[in-house]
Formats: C-alpha cells, structure tokens, sequence
C-alpha cells in the first residue's frame, strides 16, 4: 500500500488514508456480523420477542438497501424467518414500508436475494388475506411473477411458493394471481427437471383452482391438466400428492370440468389424492359415476378402504355414497364390490364420529333404492348397528342425525324380516312405528314369515308395545294381528296367562 501511495501523496495522507480503509471495512464487518447474528437468533422462537422487543424490524430496514450484496441478503433471510414466525412481525414488515423497497430491488439483484426476498413476502403473506392484499398493492405479485422466468430453479420455487400462499386465501387474490400472468409459467416449471419445482408449482395450481370455476377454468386453458397427468406416472410420492391435489379442486366445480379430466385418461390410480379426485369426479352426474366404474374404480376404492385407517379412509366412503346415490344400478354396483361390507368394517373400527357419520350417510345411499337393497344393508348386520349410534347418547348432533336419516330411509324399503325383528326390542316409539309397519306389509302374504314370526317371539314382542289407540303405530299392530288367528293373538297378548289360571281356578270338571 506504501508503495502505491507514496508518489501520488505525502506520507501523512496515505496514512489517513489506511486509516479510511480499516474503519469502512470494520463497519462493513460489523453490518454483516449484525445481520448474521439477528438472522441466527431468528431461528429460534426462544429469541423472537427480544428481538422484537429491540426494534429489530426498524435496524434492518436500512440494511435492505446495503451497498455489500451479501449483507441485503442475510437482513433479507432474517426478516423472512422474523415475519414467518408471528402475524404481527409480518404486520411489522408492512407498517415499516419494507416491502415497496424490497419488491422494487427485486429485478436488479442476483438470484441469492430474490430468493430470500420471495421469502419474505411468502412469511408475510400466509398469515392473513389482510398482509396477502398488501403483498399485491406493493406489486409483489408481479415481481413473484417475473421471478418465475429466472434461471436458477431455486428463485423460480422461491417464487411459486410465495404465489401459492398468496392464492389460497380467497378467490379475489387467486384472481391477481392468475391476472399477473402466472398460470402459463407455472405449468412451464411442471416440466422443470427439479422435482421440488414441479411440487411447488402443482400445488400452487391446486390453491389457485379450489376457489371458483372461473380460476379452475383458467388453470385448464393453459393446457394443464395435460401436464399434470404426465407426473402421475412419477415416482415421486410428494409430487403425485400435489398433482392429485391440483386435480380433484379443478373437477369439483362443475361437470365440463371433470369431464376434461377424466378425458386425461389418469384413472385407475388408487391412492387418497386419487380417491379424493374419483369422489368429486363421481358427484357430478350418474354417466361420470358409471365411467369410475367401468374401468375398475369402484373396486379399487373397496380395496383402499381395506387397506388404511383414519381420515385416509373419509374420501372413499364419501365416494362409493356418491356413486350409490345416483341409481339402483350404481348403488347394486356397490354392493356387487363387496362395498357394504367394506363400510361395515369401517363402522366398527373407527372412532371419530365424523367418519362414521360419513359411513353412515353412505350406507343409506345405498339401502334406500329398493328392497333388495335394503336386504343387502340388513343382512350386513347394518341396522341394529345404526341404531345404536342414533339412540347412544356419546353420539355427535351429527351422527345421530345422519343415522336416524339412513335408518328410516331403509326401513321403508326393507322386507328382510330376520333383520327387522332385532330392531322390535330396542328401537324407540319414531323408529318402531316404521319397523312394525314393515311387518305389516309382508306377513300377510307369506305364510313362512308368519310361523317364523310366532315361534321366534315377534307376535308376543308386537302384543307388548303400548301404542296410543288410534297411531299409526297401533294401527300397524291391527293389522299384523289381523294375519294370525284370534286365539293365537290372544295367547301372546299381556296377562293371558292369567287369564288361563283364573279359568282354570274357576273350573269345575263334570
């Protein structure tokens, strides 16, 4: 240093000059130590309320615009893990005006900051649709957006990522979203070679598509759904949990859209993303459900219900419902695929009442055709099962509702008395009178059911139910008596034994 200097100025300059030189770059050393240090400690939840509590947000706004490119990035890395940890250290970065600053140098840096500052704007945004809006009003979005035809792979994920938090708020920022013009790149990153790329930008396809048909449809016409069903053949389990994801929310919203993803031709995939996607697929109309059907789908799903617990399980009970709601023929087809028995297994292993209430539903869908459907769901052992979950008082509001509802239903249409007459003993008076009713209907023209009834203790189970003079109920009761002789009904009735004795006392032999 001496000897560049020394000819251009005396020595006490240079000197001063040395000095210039140690000072800035300890300064610079200090700034870089500091954003460091705060980008550390933000790390830890243990250390966010000191920091916040020191005005942290206020020390690291200047060094955003920092002349050394490695200190903007670390402040910009610790602000992203400061606002993703609490709503209101996001709210912080938005009253300190840190986002216009951090937004507009955005296009100017190297991949390493836009990196980190798409970050922080996905910490801010998933807190509220409130910091999302305002992540839009700083123009975020469009950089987000141009920040998607990056080279680097980890911008354009950086980048997707924060897009996908954003639209999953609500539908009007979907909207900016998709009028920034970031479906068409979105679908450019599904043929990234990067597999956390194409996971970023399936499931930020899937939170733009959940909210309206109009989104779904925007997603469609960029082609897609095309690209989507090429990754179901991927490897990559994450991946085709996405792809799935993305899927099911595109058809869920009308018929023309699940029509266009069946035409992908994506079925038989069975997994629960897929299950989820055949349920809003069958939903849709009685031809889609029979499509899901004809090419194996039904019983694919049977079996994935054989195979897991839990909430795994929700989409295909809700999926073979659909389907039996439709028709006779779809119901039939449930039950031809073992889909009753299946259901009855869920019924009994399952805790949570949202699941069976779930279970439930389904199984009135499909006992409520017709008599042979009802056979069907008596012969499960279904009924008395139902009717415990009505009258069990742990019971949710929900699950006693919904087996009330499936219980009358099938009743009404059930003629298998073996699997009525269980329900003689313990169904209260709203359940009974439809029970009884049944019996009504069918013993008058079957002579077996009637010797059956009697000798397995119906008849004398039918003369014990007090019914009010006049009910329905008791008029029910008048006419399965009206099938049998008079004596018969008379022995079976209360007090008849008694009766006997008392004439018997009073007998006198000749």
């Amino acid at each position: 240093l001496q000897n560049i200097l020394l000819p251009v100025c005396s020595w006490e300059e240079g000197l001063l000059m040395c000095l210039c030189f140690v000072v800035f770059e300890q300064y610079q050393k200090s700034r870089m130590q500091f954003v460091q240090t705060v980008a550390d400690l933000a790390n830890r939840p243990q250390n966010i309320e000191f920091l916040q509590n020191a005005g942290v947000m206020s020390l690291l706004r200047p060094l955003m615009l920092d002349v050394v490119p490695g200190i903007q990035q670390t402040a910009a890395l610790a602000l992203s893990r400061l606002a993703d940890h609490s709503y209101d250290l996001a709210e912080a970065v938005v009253n300190e005006d840190i986002l216009p600053q951090l937004v507009h140098s955005l296009a100017s840096q190297n991949r390493f900051y836009k990196k980190a500052a798409a970050s922080v704007l996905r910490a801010v945004a998933k807190h509220s649709p409130g910091l999302s809006q305002a992540v839009v009003e700083c123009g975020g979005v469009d950089a987000l957006v141009l920040c998607l035809e990056d080279f680097d792979p980890g911008v354009k994920e950086a980048a997707a990522w924060a897009l996908g938090i954003i639209a999953r708020h609500d539908a009007m920022l979907s909207q900016s979203v998709v009028d920034a013009g970031a479906i068409p790149l979105l679908v450019l990153c599904l043929r990234e070679p990067e597999m956390a790329l194409k996971r970023i930008a399936a499931s930020t396809l899937s939170d733009i598509s959940k909210h309206t048909a109009e989104l779904a449809q925007a997603v469609v016409d960029t082609g897609a759904i095309a690209h989507l069903a090429q990754m179901i053949l991927n490897p990559d389990a994450k991946l085709k949990r996405q792809v799935f994801s993305a899927l099911s929310q595109i058809s869920k919203h009308s018929v023309g859209l699940a029509e266009m993803v069946i035409e992908a031709e994506i079925f038989p995939y069975v997994r629960k993303n897929v299950t989820t996607l055949m349920r809003e697929v069958v939903k849709q109309t009685p031809e889609l459900s029979q499509v899901i059907v004809n090419c194996g789908g039904m019983a694919a799903v049977v079996n994935y219900l054989g195979d897991c617990q839990g909430n795994l399980r929700l989409p295909g009970i809700m999926m073979l419902g659909y389907v039996a709601a439709h028709s006779e023929n779809l119901a039939m087809a449930v039950i031809f695929s073992k889909g009753v028995l299946q259901l009855a297994q869920c019924l009994s292993e399952e805790t949570e009442h949202h699941i069976k209430a779930a279970t439930v539903w389904a199984i009135g869908q499909i006992g409520h055709h017709t008599p042979e459907h009802a056979k069907a769901v008596a012969t499960a052992n279904l009924l008395p099962k139902l009717l415990e979950l009505y009258m069990e008082a742990g019971s949710s509001e929900d699950l006693q509702v919904k087996s009330k509802e499936a219980l009358k239903s099938i009743l009404q249409k059930c003629t298998y008395l073996p699997g009525l007459e269980s329900l003689l003993y313990d169904a209260p008076s709203n359940i009974l009178k439809h029970v009884v009713c049944q019996f009504s209907k069918v013993l008058p023209h079957d002579s077996k059911a009637r010797r059956l009834f009697v000798t397995s203790g119906g008849l004398k189970k039918v003369q014990e139910i007090d019914a009010e003079p006049g009910s329905p109920l008791q008029e029910y009761i008048n006419a399965i008596n009206s099938c049998f002789p008079e004596e018969i009904v008379r022995y079976y009735s209360p007090g008849y034994s008694e009766v006997l004795l008392e004439r018997l006392e009073n007998y006198q032999p000749a």
